[in-house]
């Protein structure tokens, strides 16, 4: 059985009501999360009060309140993602609305087409991204949801295939138009 099997039959366990069904699969993707929030914080710059530990243990609590049977380890991954986000732009606004404007939160989107880090990738502010991505997906949906998944939930191309019901292909030209369609729309 695979990490990817595992992960699933810990969801359905978990659903099901068994509560160290949870904790295990908690233990199972603990590394998983907080390598992704890390790799999504700019710490170059920006306010240094978020750590990744605090970004997974904040969306994980905002998952735990609710009723969400989860299909399988993309459909959980992928909700992780919109939690995540949610929390880096609650995050944001606050720091944003703090005295003296507070610190603005920095990240990239080098992780969006999977290429790592890149001179050009640019850092851009959480709101100013969230607002773009909101513009995104009115003008083409599938290629924001796309973005958040490959960004804040760490999908591959794979899993964001199967999460969105297309092609690998199909998700490729989707990353790539939504990568230069929001780097235009941030650098503006």
């Amino acid at each position: 059985m695979d990490v990817s099997d595992d992960i699933t039959r810990l969801l359905h366990s978990w659903r099901a009501g068994d509560l160290q069904a949870r904790e295990s699969l908690f233990d199972s993707v603990y590394a998983m999360l907080r390598d992704m929030a890390a790799s999504r914080l700019d710490r170059s710059r920006g306010d240094a009060t978020l750590r990744p530990t605090s970004l997974v243990h904040e969306a994980l609590l905002r998952m735990l309140g609710r009723e969400v049977g989860f299909a399988d380890r993309a459909h959980f991954f992928a909700l992780v993602a919109l939690k995540m986000r949610a929390v880096l732009v609650d995050h944001a606004r606050a720091c944003a609305a703090a005295k003296r404007g507070g610190g603005a939160i920095n990240v990239t989107l080098s992780h969006v087409d999977g290429s790592g880090y890149r001179e050009d990738a640019g850092n851009y502010d959480v709101l100013a991204l969230h607002q773009a991505l909101e513009r995104l997906s009115g003008y083409d949906e599938r290629a924001g949801r796309a973005v958040e998944l490959a960004y804040f939930g760490g999908m591959s191309h794979e899993e964001i295939a199967a999460v969105l019901d297309v092609s690998v292909p199909t998700v490729d030209r989707d990353l790539r138009f939504a990568k230069a369609w929001l780097n235009r729309q941030l650098a503006s």
